[in-house]
């Protein structure tokens, strides 16, 4: 459990730099550069990641249950995980008015998609790395929101509604191939059975 602790502080704290840190996110890339900046940032992450999913084998290795939520409850999963892919599907999409209205919609993926996982998953390392994701995201999106403000930033909506075409399908597409096949081949659970 300390390794998945531990990975978590150092994946969620460095990915909160713009929430707690922006001088000294500023500071160090003015003395190190864009790109040394760059490097570190992504050695950290991988570094804290590598830890969270080695942790978190090992923690769910000796389970200590918290809670078990009623069977009918893995349907609202599933629904909170399609809102979360259609979500991470609009990150991608430049010109889609979901991204237009949501304005940080990975944000909100990780939110949606780590609160799915705290209704289907009652374990102490379930709620620590699902809590940790939903706790981080809850605190950067006002933070991303008013930084938006600040700046003046606009987000542009393609003309029509191909672009929405292509973020719903690629979401719900997505969404299928996870719930009906990939995930029980990754992770050994069936979503919906």
């Amino acid at each position: 459990m300390a390794l998945l602790l531990i990975g978590l502080v150092l994946f969620l704290g460095l990915h909160s730099v713009r929430i707690w840190g922006e001088p000294l996110r500023t500071k160090l890339i003015a003395r190190l550069g864009e790109g040394p900046w760059k490097g570190l940032y992504s050695l950290i992450s991988v570094a804290g990641f590598a830890a969270i999913v080695w942790g978190y084998g090992e923690a769910r290795a000796q389970p200590s249950i918290l809670y078990v939520l009623p069977a009918w409850t893995r349907y609202v999963t599933a629904a909170l995980v399609l809102v979360a892919l259609v979500l991470i599907s609009a990150a991608y999409v430049p010109g889609n008015r979901i991204r237009a209205a949501v304005r940080h919609p990975m944000t909100l993926s990780v939110a949606f998609w780590a609160l799915a996982h705290l209704i289907a998953n009652g374990n102490v390392a379930d709620v620590a790395l699902f809590g940790g994701f939903l706790a981080w995201a809850a605190a950067l999106y006002p933070t991303a929101l008013r930084r938006d403000v600040r700046l003046g930033k606009a987000y542009v909506v393609a003309p029509g509604y191909a672009k929405d075409a292509i973020v719903i399908a690629a979401g719900v597409g997505s969404w299928a191939v996870l719930a009906f096949w990939l995930h029980v081949k990754m992770f050994g659970v069936i979503p919906l059975p």
